[in-house]
This record gives C-alpha cells, structure tokens and sequence, in this order.
C-alpha cells in the first residue's frame, strides 16, 4: 500500500511533464537535466529543482540517470530487460 503512496507524486510529475511536451514516463526533474543546455529557463529550473531536493546531490541528474538505466522500474521488469 505505502508503494503505491510513493509513485502517486511520480505519476503526477510525469503527467505534468507530458502536458508541458515532456517525455510520457519522464519525470519534470530528469527533463530539466535532459534539457539544461536548451536554455536558461531550463538551466533555471534545474537549479530550482536541486535547491528544492537540496538533501539529494545532483537530483536532476540522478533523476535522468535513473530513466537512462531504467532504475525507475520494479525489480522484477529490470531483470527482463
């Protein structure tokens, strides 16, 4: 039950992210790491995001570390890949 409590906020993020023309299944974080270099606005909320998560180093991009090796997923779908 508690498993389900911690994807919600995920689930939530990426919907967000898809609206705004993100990646389906990527979150707001990994994009803002994805997209640093695209400009200062996404430059601007990465440093937002990593403030926020300030007890997490390097959020964003631990963020879309996690979607590049599919770290994201349970454990039972990452050995089938």
């Amino acid at each position: 039950m508690s498993r389900r409590f911690e994807q919600i906020p995920i689930a939530f993020d990426q919907l967000v992210n898809t609206l705004f023309g993100g990646w389906a299944d990527e979150t707001i974080s990994s994009a803002a790491w994805r997209k640093r270099d695209e400009g200062n606005g996404w430059r601007f909320l990465r440093c937002v995001i990593d403030c926020i998560f300030f007890w997490q180093p390097d959020h964003c991009k631990t963020a879309f570390e996690s979607e590049l090796y599919r770290k994201q997923l349970p454990e039972e779908l990452r050995k089938k890949i």
